[in-house]
C-alpha cells in the first residue's frame, strides 16, 4: 500500500538522521499520513515535525528540513516532497506510479483488499440478542447491520468468525409475555380479566393470542390454567422468535448458531460458573444473596448474582455464557449491544477476570439510537406498537439495500437519523442509490465498449501514458487506499468507514465520468481509461458485498 511505502521511507529518514545527529529524541511518536484538505497539499501529509518539536528543541519547520534531506531517494514514486507552515511534509505522488499499481486489481479484481492479517483468529461475533418479547425495531436493525457487516468484514481480512444471537428466554419476562398472550386470548373468548399492569400492550401480542398456532398450544395443554399458562409462554416465545428469525432473513442477516439462556439453567452452567467463583474467593454471603466482588475490579459497586429466595439474577446467567464462549476456544469475543446497556460491561469484564481470562479479550461495540424522519418531520415511536419502529416495517418501506447502508452511515457510538424520503429517493442525493449507479455506469461502460470491439481481455496492467489527467491520479489513488480502507475497518471494528470510502469514490467517479469521456478515438486512453473505469467497478463490487448490499449491472 502506498501510505505504507511512505511510513517507511519516513521511518528510514528519521533512522538516518539519528544516526548523523540531526535528531536526539529518543522516543518517536506513531508516524501517522493523513489525505490534506486542499489537492495542492499534496497527495499525503505528516505531522511527524510538530510531534517532534518539544522534545527536540528545535523548530517544527527546522525538523521537516531535516527529515525531508534524510528521505531515501524515491524518483519513481515521488515528484514533489515540500515542507509546509506550520511543520508538515506534503508528498507529491506521480501519476504514473499510481497507475502502475493498478495492475494489482486488474489481475485480482475480486479478491483486491482481502488479506490474511487476521491469521485464522477465532472469534465470536455476538449481536442483536434482543428479548423473545416482541418484534425487532430500527434499533435492533442498526446493530444487525453493523454485526453482520462487521463479521463480513473480518473473515475477508482473515479472520474465523462464528455469529451467535443469544436469545434472552429465561426469568420473568419470558413469564410475563406468556401471561400478557393468555389474557388476551382469554378476552378474545369473552372472558373478562385484569391485563397485568407490566404486561406487554403490543398489538402483535393480540394478534398472537388469535393464530392458530398458539389457539392450538393452548387447547393441547390438557385444559388447567397452569398448564395453559405454561404453553403460552413457549408458544409465545417460539412465535415471536420465529418472526425474529424471519425478520432477520429478510434483512440478510445470518446466524451460525442460536443460543438459548435456558439451556444455561437447564445444564446446570450458571451453578456451575457461581460454584467456580466461589471457589476462587469472589462471591460472598450478604443478607441472604450472594453477591459478585466486582467493585474490586473496576465496577462502581459489587453486583448480586443470586437472590435472597434462590433465584439467579440476570447477570449469573451471562457470566455462565460469557464462560462458556471462553470455554469453546474462542480467542477474543466481541458482542454489540444497545447503548443502554453502557453501565452493564464493567460488572461482566469483572467476572471474566474473575474466571482467569485476559478482559482484554471481552470486547464490546455500543451502538447508539436511531431516530426516523419522514417528510422533514420526526416519526413518533412506541417501545411496543409503533408502526414505524419495527424493522420489517421500515424494510418494507425501503428496502434491504437502502436499510443496510443507512444503518451504517455513522459510526456506531453516533446517533443516526434515518431519513426515509431520502432512502427512497432515486437521485444522486441517496448514497445508496449513488454508489451502486456508480457500478452500473461502470458495466455500462463495458458494454458499449465490447459493442465498438473494445476488450479488456487479458489486461493485466494500465496501458503506459494513458491516464494523465489530475481526476485520474485521484481516483487511481482513492482505489489503491482501498485496501487500507478495510483493514482499519477490521481493526478499528468500524464498518461504516466502507460507506464512507465507496460514497467517496463514486462521487469522483461521477464527476470524472460526466466530465470526460472514456471512450475516445485514441486506443490507449481508452484502454487505460476502461481499465480505471474496471478498477472502480472492482471497489464498488466489493464494497457493496461486504456491506451485503446489492451491485446491480443496470439501473
Amino acid at each position: 500500500m502506498v501510505r505504507e511505502v511512505l511510513q517507511k521511507m519516513i521511518e528510514k529518514a528519521v533512522a538516518s538522521a539519528r544516526a548523523g545527529g540531526a535528531l536526539t529524541a529518543e522516543e518517536i511518536p506513531p508516524i501517522i499520513l493523513e489525505n490534506p484538505p486542499r489537492e495542492d497539499f499534496g497527495d499525503y501529509s505528516c505531522n511527524l515535525p510538530l510531534l517532534l518539536a518539544k522534545p527536540e528543541r528545535k523548530a517544527p519547520l527546522a525538523i521537516a528540513d531535516v527529515l525531508r534531506a534524510h528521505l531515501p531517494p524515491a524518483e519513481e514514486m515521488l515528484a514533489d516532497v515540500q515542507v509546509a507552515k506550520p511543520g508538515f511534509l506534503n508528498f507529491y505522488l506521480k501519476t504514473e506510479y499510481l497507475t502502475d499499481r493498478l495492475g494489482g486489481v486488474l489481475r485480482d479484481p475480486k479478491g483486491f483488499g482481502r488479506s490474511d492479517m487476521g491469521g485464522g483468529e477465532k472469534i465470536l461475533l455476538e449481536y442483536v440478542s434482543a428479548n423473545p418479547t416482541g418484534p425487532l425495531h430500527i434499533g435492533h436493525g442498526r446493530g444487525a447491520a453493523v454485526g453482520d457487516v462487521l463479521a463480513r468484514i473480518l473473515r475477508f481480512t482473515g479472520f474465523d468468525v462464528d455469529c451467535e444471537y443469544y436469545i434472552n428466554d429465561a426469568g420473568n419476562q419470558m413469564e410475563m409475555l406468556g401471561k400478557s398472550a393468555y389474557c388476551r386470548y382469554l378476552e378474545s373468548r369473552g372472558e373478562k380479566v385484569k391485563f397485568p399492569e407490566e404486561g406487554y400492550q403490543g398489538e402483535y401480542i393480540r394478534e398472537i393470542a388469535k393464530s392458530p398456532a398458539y389457539i392450538e398450544a393452548i387447547r393441547a395443554a390438557a385444559g388447567t390454567p397452569a398448564a395453559e399458562m405454561s404453553a403460552s409462554v413457549r408458544e409465545t416465545a417460539r412465535i415471536i422468535l420465529e418472526d425474529i428469525r424471519r425478520s432477520l432473513d429478510g434483512f440478510r442477516v445470518r446466524f451460525d448458531r442460536w443460543f438459548s439462556e435456558n439451556s444455561l439453567f437447564a445444564d446446570g452452567r450458571v451453578e456451575k460458573a457461581i460454584a467456580r467463583l466461589e471457589a476462587a474467593s469472589k462471591i460472598y454471603e450478604e443478607s441472604g444473596a450472594k453477591w459478585l466482588k466486582s467493585k474490586e475490579y473496576g465496577d462502581e459497586k459489587n453486583r448480586v448474582v443470586v437472590r435472597e429466595d434462590g433465584r439467579p439474577t440476570y447477570l449469573a446467567s451471562d457470566i455462565a455464557y460469557h464462560l462458556e464462549k471462553f470455554e469453546r476456544g474462542y480467542s477474543r469475543c466481541i458482542n454489540i449491544w444497545g447503548a443502554d446497556h453502557h453501565g452493564y460491561l464493567p460488572r461482566v469484564r469483572a467476572a471474566v477476570e474473575m474466571m482467569g481470562f485476559d478482559p482484554k479479550r471481552l470486547e464490546v461495540l455500543f451502538v447508539q439510537f436511531v431516530s426516523l424522519r419522514r417528510g422533514g418531520n420526526p416519526v413518533q415511536m412506541s417501545t411496543r406498537s409503533g408502526q414505524f419502529e419495527e424493522l420489517s416495517t421500515v424494510v418494507d418501506e425501503v428496502g434491504v439495500d437502502a436499510a443496510r447502508f443507512f444503518f451504517l452511515m455513522r459510526s456506531v457510538d453516533t446517533t443516526l437519523e434515518f431519513d426515509l424520503d431520502l432512502a427512497k429517493e432515486q437521485s444522486s442525493e441517496n448514497p445508496v442509490y449513488y454508489v451502486q449507479y456508480g457500478h452500473a455506469r461502470t458495466c455500462s461502460l463495458f458494454r458499449q465498449a465490447a459493442e465498438q470491439g473494445v476488450s479488456l481481455e487479458g489486461m493485466d496492467a494500465v496501458p503506459s501514458g494513458g491516464l494523465k489527467l489530475p481526476e485520474e491520479h485521484q481516483l487511481a489513488k482513492a482505489i489503491l487506499e482501498w485496501p487500507e480502507v478495510i483493514r482499519m475497518a477490521a481493526e478499528r471494528r468500524e464498518p461504516h468507514r466502507l460507506t464512507f470510502a465507496l460514497m467517496a469514490l463514486a462521487k469522483q467517479f461521477h464527476a470524472y465520468y460526466n466530465r470526460h469521456r472514456v471512450l475516445t478515438d485514441d486506443p490507449t486512453v481508452t484502454r487505460a481509461r476502461l481499465c480505471l473505469a474496471r478498477c472502480v467497478q472492482s471497489v464498488l463490487a466489493c464494497g457493496l458485498a461486504l456491506l451485503g448490499v446489492a451491485a446491480p449491472e443496470k439501473m
